[in-house]
């Protein structure tokens, strides 16, 4: 439900230099991504030997690779892998040339060596990306003051239909709340498994008051930056948790790798990470439930 670790700091280039709000790089091979076949299909398999082991690199840590971007330890970095495709535009899978090739484009966008290979220091970079999008978050960066919530009046209720069964969220800033209408609209008409199942979408945590969970840390203990924060963009009216399907046996807002990653590959969470920006949404990387309004629409 917001939880911010405290490791969401602005990434930086191996180089030193802030990957946040930094304009990429332009030569001829930051300008590709996917590549296609003369009928237009994408040539996301394609081969090419000077490629070979980038691709099995790729493949393999897709699924193995040891590491802890957001200070807990996971292994594999497929919970990231739909928004790594939508930021360097290719739907080409992991442990294709198609990928590799989409990938070395974003690095050389980004001045890091374009080998195509994921690794730590790209994450970094697109952590930093992400993160800029995110305006609270950049705030709370340059060591802004957390800020006050809005006034009653600017906040407006769910309806019944809006609120996941376990949860009573009741309230959203107003601008947020008609954004968050219109996107629910246009995912059920776009996508039938959301259109068959009226939980999805529903949200789970909403507008909280800072009185009320600031008490909530000091009875539970937990906002040490990793399973809560602190400063939480939920005071802000515009911050969402919404129910994209969860594990059986675990909550809808589990951060165990196991959760994050099957929540990733939902039909909801993919149509959000191509679509939500269409509407002013902006995701946080490490919880595929938790998104921000930002009021202006992303193209």
């Amino acid at each position: 439900m917001g939880h911010e670790p405290s490791t969401d700091l602005p990434s930086r280039r191996p180089d030193g230099s802030d990957a946040v709000g930094l304009a990429p790089a332009t030569d001829a091979l930051a300008q590709g991504s996917d590549r296609r076949t003369p009928d237009g299909a994408l040539a996301c398999d394609s081969q090419d030997a000077a490629w070979t082991a980038t691709v099995d690199a790729n493949a393999y840590s897709y699924q193995a690779m040891a590491w802890a971007p957001y200070g807990a330890a996971e292994y594999g970095w497929d919970t990231y892998l739909p928004l790594i495709q939508q930021e360097i535009g290719t739907g080409c899978a992991p442990q294709s040339l198609g990928f590799a090739r989409a990938l070395a484009a974003f690095q050389a966008r980004y001045n890091l060596a374009p080998t195509g290979l994921f690794d730590e220091a790209t994450f970094q970079v697109f952590r930093g990306v992400w993160q800029d999008r995110r305006p609270f978050i950049m705030a709370r960066v340059r060591n802004e003051p957390c800020p006050d919530p809005p006034p009653l009046n600017q906040l407006g209720y769910l309806v019944g239909a809006e609120e996941h069964a376990d949860r009573l969220t009741r309230l959203l800033r107003r601008d947020t709340l008609e954004a968050y209408r219109q996107m629910v609209a246009a995912a059920r008409r776009e996508v039938p498994e959301i259109a068959a199942n009226p939980e999805l979408l529903q949200i789970f945590s909403g507008f909280r008051d800072p009185e009320a969970d600031a008490a909530r840390c000091a009875t539970e203990g937990n906002c040490d930056g990793q399973r809560r924060a602190v400063c939480s963009a939920h005071r802000t009216g515009a911050a969402v948790d919404l129910y994209v399907g969860h594990l059986e046996g675990l909550s809808v807002d589990s951060t165990r790798p196991e959760s994050r990653a099957y929540m990733a590959r939902s039909p909801t969470y993919m149509w959000l990470v191509k679509n939500a920006g269409r509407f002013g949404f902006v995701p946080y990387a490490y919880e595929p439930w938790h998104w921000e309004y930002v009021r202006s629409p992303q193209s």
